[in-house]
């Protein structure tokens, strides 16, 4: 049973689970519109509205924490000094998700994850 288990599993270990939603929150704020699984999107979007939350704060130690989910410093950068002045007023709800269809490998479904306007 799953009682107090949050989360996908999105059949990786923690480590890697850890690794695979930094590199999608990397690759969502360098190019402000992936597409990936609806699973793997779905665990995004909490994962990158904190970082954007943290970025809205602007301040040293709020960078420091956000440092340690982005390690490129061209995407840090990019976060603080662009991205989170556009939703310095908006109250939350920083990305979209939109269904696109199934992958013709696997069927997986696939979504639509980008950072509204």
């Amino acid at each position: 049973m799953r009682h107090r288990n949050k989360g996908r599993q999105l059949s990786r270990t923690a480590t890697h689970r850890k690794a695979t939603l930094r590199n999608l929150a990397t690759a969502l704020f360098r190019h402000e519109r992936i597409e990936t699984t609806t699973a793997k999107a779905k665990e995004l979007r909490p994962y990158a509205e904190r970082l954007i939350t943290l970025a809205r704060r602007g301040d040293v130690h709020s960078r420091r924490l956000a440092g340690r989910k982005i390690q490129d410093r061209g995407v840090l950068g990019k976060l603080f000094d662009d991205i989170a002045p556009r939703y310095a007023e908006r109250p939350g709800g920083y990305t979209r998700i939109l269904k696109v269809g199934n992958r013709k490998g696997d069927a997986a479904e696939m979504s639509l994850i980008e950072l509204v306007r």
